[in-house]
């Protein structure tokens, strides 16, 4: 019997063997996941063979992409356009790429040729190592810049740069790792701020602070439902919270017994419900969790 996961209206079972199972199909590390609007499901093979693998919603491989462009790709995120944004902190760029992997627009300095670093921003620009890219309705463009720069920049729709807000500490507005970042329907930025913060930061679409959620566990990973669900994933694990910050489910995302060392990474919820995980520290760990009907 498969067991089931979660607990209230936010329960699940795992699929398995979905994408291939983890002993399947090869993907390497699982670092970013996202869905389309025809239920195509993008993962980031961020290492060894950094690429884009697409699968249908069945699990079923469809294409890999963007092995001769990418050179340590980090999370993805997709648009109601179907445009992906990539944020690749290998060469300190975001690439936003139509679902066939041709790039329409680079921001930050790229490589003089495919697959070699980039130029990395001087403190407080971009980008030193960028995280996630996402984009609001009226065509702003938040980046969080990351591993080696402790800020979000705000972009227009064009790539000029609008603002950038942060900097190192752990003070209101300040990050040690800003590792995602997600936007509320009603405007408000989300910040994954990872270790030793471990909390969620909130923002206006200008970067007020307004409020922090402290006490995570590793935030790696952010989606924000229409509805306003709260999908983190962080260390071992997924959370589900309201707007607000208050816990409404939580579930273990458990690896192979012979895998060590994996965690929640990247987070996904498709149209229908369903849950997508990509995991890093081991490869092939990369799960899908069906949303159970309401109970009666």
């Amino acid at each position: 019997m498969i067991p089931q996961l979660g607990q209230g209206r936010f329960r699940y079972e795992e699929v398995a063997g979905w994408g291939g199972g983890p002993r399947g199909r090869a993907v390497g590390m699982a670092s970013g996941v996202a869905v389309d609007s025809q239920d195509r499901v993008y993962v980031v093979d961020r290492e060894p063979q950094p690429s884009i693998v697409v699968f249908d919603r069945a699990g079923n491989f469809l294409a890999r992409w963007g092995h001769d462009v990418f050179v340590l790709p980090h999370d993805i995120w997709i648009g109601p356009d179907d445009r992906l944004f990539i944020a690749d902190c290998g060469d300190h760029t975001v690439r936003i790429c139509t679902p066939e992997g041709r790039i329409l627009l680079t921001l930050g300095t790229p490589p003089p040729h495919p697959q070699m670093c980039g130029q990395p921003g001087r403190l407080g620009q971009p980008f030193n190592m960028p995280t996630r890219a996402v984009q609001a309705p009226n065509g702003d463009i938040y980046v969080s810049d990351g591993y080696k720069q402790e800020y979000v920049h705000r972009f227009a729709a064009d790539g000029t740069l609008l603002q950038s807000w942060g900097g190192r500490g752990a003070g209101p507005g300040q990050f040690t790792l800003p590792h995602n970042v997600y936007l509320a329907p009603d405007g408000r930025v989300l910040v994954a701020d990872r270790e030793p913060n471990n909390r969620i930061q909130v923002f206006d679409a200008r970067g007020k602070f307004l409020a922090e959620w402290p006490g995570r566990l590793f935030p790696c990973g952010l989606y924000i439902s229409a509805d306003g669900i709260v999908y983190v994933a962080e260390g071992g694990g997924v959370s589900i919270f309201d707007l607000e910050g208050r816990l409404l489910s939580r579930f273990d995302v458990r690896g192979d017994p012979e895998d060590v060392n994996h965690g929640a990474h990247g987070i996904w919820v498709d149209r229908h419900g369903d849950i997508y995980v990509g995991e890093v520290g081991a490869p092939n760990l990369l799960k899908k969790f069906a949303l159970l009907p309401a109970a009666s």
